[in-house]
């Protein structure tokens, strides 16, 4: 399960600036995750309780912001909304293999007490 590897890269992330900022303990954090991530929310959750025990980010709440697919067309110079894997563009039928959103996994924000 690579979520244990990105949750471990995540609650590091979060422990800095916890440790910047002088704080004793993370509240919550909150991820940005694309629908085209390859990540999978409910593991994450799993990863996070595993990687995140006896640290200061044990009982961090885990948010997610939910990021959908958003493709570009080149021949409409428009991006485009569409369904997870479809990137034919709806109005010109073009294929448009340029992702604008959607594979993000990023740590949005945390809360530090």
């Amino acid at each position: 399960m690579h979520e244990l590897g990105l949750m471990a890269a995540l609650r590091d992330q979060a422990l800095a600036a916890m440790t910047r900022q002088g704080g004793r303990q993370v509240v919550a954090m909150t991820v940005r995750l694309g629908e085209l991530a390859g990540v999978d929310a409910a593991a994450l959750l799993q990863a996070h309780a595993v990687v995140s025990a006896g640290t200061p980010a044990a009982a961090a709440q885990l948010r997610f912001e939910p990021v959908a697919a958003r493709w570009f067309c080149a021949g409409c110079a428009d991006g485009f909304s569409a369904a997870a894997g479809d990137c034919t563009c709806p109005r010109c039928g073009s294929p448009s293999p340029r992702l604008l959103q959607g594979g993000e996994l990023q740590l949005l924000a945390i809360e530090i007490d």
